[in-house]
């Protein structure tokens, strides 16, 4: 772990293998941390903070170290995509795109670091001033997931950073790897002592004390909805501020008079990237009734041929699932659907072959004849997992799919750009897509509606959810009020 500048063992000793998904070997042993570790770590992050040493750094000099640790980055792209494909089993292609993001991203919020100076307002009164400014909120506790290790944990890295926040980082404990390579980044970009502090272990025991410390000003957790609850009913206690990214079930809209090759293969990448292990995944997807039967055949044939394997084989298409627990997780819902009633048309089991005995692996999966009361039709799987339904207006469509508590992503295709538009706009969700699925860049911002959480990572709005607003009033001829007699 990374506490006040040094790296250090957690308090009691204890060790965690980290386990590669691909054939379970063991390819590091990390600390495993407890509530004492991290409150020394925010502490620390408390001490920083409150000494000015960061915060009071003009903003430009904050933002060229900022952009200076995304120019590491880029420099350390092969290392990092090694350890993040050994860390999650993804493939190396799709991690070494992942470090350019995470440059990206430094870069773009370190650019953006001295941008606001402030807002003038005119002011109503005689003889006075009014400005409104923002200034860094404080200690920042920010926990990330294990299916983007290093990219959740960048969104939530520069912006703090880059405003002027100290923080407490506590990544997956499965997925600790890049993310402690990273703040050896930040040691060579030279931020002080106690501004960036990484904890390393389970969220029940070193995530809980960030949400429930006085000493933390805000928590940035993306995550399981049910942990979210938690972290917000433990903040409740001393009015917190939170930010919240909990996941989503994505519908994926496809009208007859989309293009069909394209739709077909952006329905495979929308629910298949990354094994489905996305937190936008498309895996629920809507196809207007004409041209249903056409489309999922079309859809089945290719996912049988997606080719599964080690991340490291530049043919692979997709890798392991994370876990033996999440597998089993995923599986479970497999049983549900069946019971439920749908039709399993492709996959809904662990692939046979001897290269696959060792890893986490799990067949791309397609269930036909689904309805949208069905659980796996409103519940996150987050694995290979497709649910198809219906449609036959476009109204029924945009019905369907602002049918769930979530609202993270979702897509409409169709080459009627009028339509499209317009529901786009009817879709109760953070980020809609025309003719296309999952791109997301620094410059734009990323959250969801409902119960896919509040708050906004990425754009402008990224870096002013870690401010705080003050409002400054200067009376420029004082003189008494005499309101009082007296």
């Amino acid at each position: 772990m990374y506490i006040n500048g040094e790296w250090t063992d957690a308090v009691h000793g204890s060790k965690r293998d980290i386990i590669n998904p691909y054939n379970q070997e063991v390819i590091a042993t990390a600390s495993e941390g407890t509530r004492e570790d991290t409150e020394r770590a925010i502490k620390a992050a408390r001490v920083a903070f409150d000494s000015g040493e960061w915060s009071n750094t003009p903003a430009g000099e904050r933002g060229k170290t900022v952009n200076e640790i995304g120019r590491l980055i880029r420099e350390d792209k092969e290392e990092l995509a090694r350890l993040e494909t050994l860390d999650t089993g993804k493939t190396i292609e799709e991690s070494r795109g992942d470090m350019d993001d995470i440059a990206d991203v430094f870069e773009y919020f370190g650019g953006l670091a001295d941008k606001d100076g402030g807002e003038v307002i005119p002011s109503p009164i005689p003889d006075s001033t009014s400005k409104v400014v923002r200034e860094p909120i404080g200690v920042c506790g920010q926990i990330t997931p294990w299916n983007y290790p290093l990219l959740q944990a960048a969104w939530k890295l520069a912006p703090a950073l880059a405003a002027g926040n100290t923080l407490v980082m506590k990544p997956s404990e499965i997925t600790p790897l890049t993310t402690v390579r990273v703040f050896e980044l930040f040691e060579r970009a030279g931020l002080p002592k106690g501004v960036a502090n990484l904890v390393l272990g389970a969220g029940a025991e070193v995530g809980a004390p960030l949400s429930e410390s006085l000493d933390v000003d805000l928590v940035s957790f993306t995550g399981g909805i049910e942990t979210g609850k938690t972290i917000m009913r433990s903040a409740s206690d001393n009015v917190k501020k939170i930010a919240l990214e909990l996941g989503g079930k994505n519908p994926n809209i496809v009208f007859a008079d989309a293009d069909f090759e394209t739709a077909v293969d952006q329905a495979l990448n929308a629910a298949f990237f990354h094994g489905g292990q996305v937190c936008s995944a498309g895996s629920r997807l809507l196809v207007e009734e004409s041209i249903h039967d056409t489309f999922v055949d079309e859809l089945i044939k290719r996912a049988s041929r997606i080719k599964l394997g080690n991340g490291f084989d530049d043919t692979t298409e997709s890798g392991p699932l994370i876990s033996a627990d999440h597998r089993e997780k995923v599986e479970g819902y497999i049983d549900v659907g069946v019971n439920e009633g749908a039709t399993l048309a492709v996959g809904g089991k662990r692939p046979e072959g001897k290269e696959f005995e060792n890893g986490f692996f799990f067949e791309p999966t397609i269930f036909t004849n689904c309805t949208a009361d069905m659980r796996i039709v409103q519940e996150e799987i987050f694995g290979p997992v497709i649910t198809v339904e219906t449609f036959t207006t476009k109204e029924e469509a945009i019905e369907r799919a602002n049918d769930t508590i979530y609202g993270l992503a979702g897509a409409v295709f169709s080459n009627d750009i009028a339509k499209a538009e317009e529901v786009a706009e009817q879709l109760r969700m953070g980020t809609v897509w025309i003719n296309d699925f999952h791109p997301y860049f620094a410059q734009a911002p990323w959250g969801g509606y409902k119960q896919s959480g509040f708050g906004r990572e990425l754009g402008k709005i990224g870096l002013e959810e870690y401010t705080e607003v003050k409002h400054i009033f200067r009376n420029q001829k004082p003189a008494p009020v005499k309101w009082f007699n007296s």
